[in-house]
C-alpha cells in the first residue's frame, strides 16, 4: 500500500450551512401603531363633543335670553286663532300674556304633579276668553293626597269675569310611557291640552293648543299659583371642559407612545 500523501487530506461528511434567519419582527412596532391610532382616533373624537357642547351652550344661553326677556316683559294679550300656528311649531314658551272671560263651572281637571310645595294636584279649568276661543288656565297647585281634603274645597273657580295673567305653556301631550293619562277614569299625569279638552266636550277648534300657568295669587289664596320655574341648568361649559381635558389626555398619551418608541429604534422591524 502506498503512503498517503501527506499534502492530502480526508474530508468527512459536513453539515449544510445554516440558512440564515431574519430577526423575529418584534410586535411592538404593530402594538405602537394600534395605540397611536386608539389615541388620536379618541383625541377627535373628544374635540367634536367638546365642540358639540360648545354649540349647545350657545343654544342653552340664548334660550335662557329668550325666556327671560319674555317671562318679566309686559303681559300682551294672549295668542289668538292665527298665532296658534307659531306655538304648535314651537315658539313664544314662557311669554307673559294676560287674558280676560270667565271660567267654565264643572269643568276643573286636576293633573298628578309636584311643585316646590310638595306633591298634589295642578289645577286646570278652561277659561272662555272675550274673543271667542278658550285657552286652558292652570290655575295653580293643591297639595295632598286626596281631593277631598279641605284645600280642594277653596280651590273651585270664582264665577264672574276675571283677568289673568301668567306665563303661555305648550301643551304636555301623552303622559309618558309609564304613566299615561288615562281619561276616562280621571287620571291626569301630563298637561296635555288637547286630550283635556276633549275629556270635557269642548270644541277642540275653540281651544287654544297652549295653557298658561297663572301668576301668584293672594297669600293663603288655594290653588297656589306663580310656582313655574323658568330656571335652566346650565352644564354645558363643564362638559365642553371635560372632553376638551379627555382630548388633551389622549394627545399626551400618543406623545408619550411616540416617544418610547423613538427611545427603542432596535424594536422597530
Amino acid at each position: 500500500m502506498g503512503r498517503p500523501d501527506p499534502g492530502s487530506h480526508t474530508v468527512g461528511p459536513q453539515s449544510p450551512p445554516s440558512p440564515v434567519r431574519p430577526a423575529p419582527r418584534s410586535g411592538l412596532r404593530t402594538s405602537f401603531l394600534l395605540w397611536l391610532t386608539l389615541l388620536l382616533a379618541a383625541c377627535a373624537g373628544f374635540v367634536l363633543l367638546g365642540n358639540w357642547q360648545v354649540h349647545r351652550l350657545a343654544w342653552k344661553l340664548a334660550l335662557i335670553h329668550d325666556v327671560t326677556t319674555r317671562a318679566h316683559a309686559t303681559p300682551v294679550l294672549t295668542p289668538g286663532p292665527s298665532d296658534w300656528s307659531r306655538i304648535q311649531a314651537g315658539h313664544l314658551q314662557y311669554l307673559h300674556v294676560y287674558l280676560e272671560g270667565h271660567y267654565l263651572p264643572g269643568r276643573q281637571t286636576l293633573v298628578h304633579g309636584a311643585s316646590e310645595k310638595g306633591y298634589g294636584y295642578w289645577v286646570m279649568t278652561p277659561l272662555a276668553t272675550e274673543r271667542g276661543f278658550i285657552v286652558m288656565v292652570n290655575r295653580g297647585h293643591v297639595s295632598g293626597g286626596l281631593p277631598e281634603t279641605p284645600a280642594f274645597a277653596r280651590a273651585d273657580a270664582p264665577a264672574g269675569p276675571v283677568r289673568i295673567t301668567g306665563l303661555l305653556r305648550f301643551s304636555e301631550p301623552g303622559g309618558g310611557f309609564l304613566r299615561p293619562n288615562r281619561p276616562k277614569a280621571s287620571r291626569w299625569y301630563s298637561r296635555d291640552v288637547a286630550a283635556i279638552a276633549r275629556s270635557e266636550g269642548l270644541a277642540p277648534d275653540r281651544v287654544a293648543p297652549y295653557f298658561v300657568d297663572a301668576g301668584a295669587g293672594p297669600a293663603g289664596s288655594q290653588p297656589v299659583s306663580g310656582l313655574t320655574r323658568t330656571h335652566f341648568y346650565n352644564h354645558h361649559l363643564q362638559y365642553a371642559i371635560t372632553w376638551y381635558a379627555l382630548a388633551l389626555g389622549s394627545l399626551l398619551g400618543a406623545a408619550i407612545v411616540i416617544h418610547q418608541e423613538r427611545r427603542n429604534p432596535q424594536d422597530r422591524s
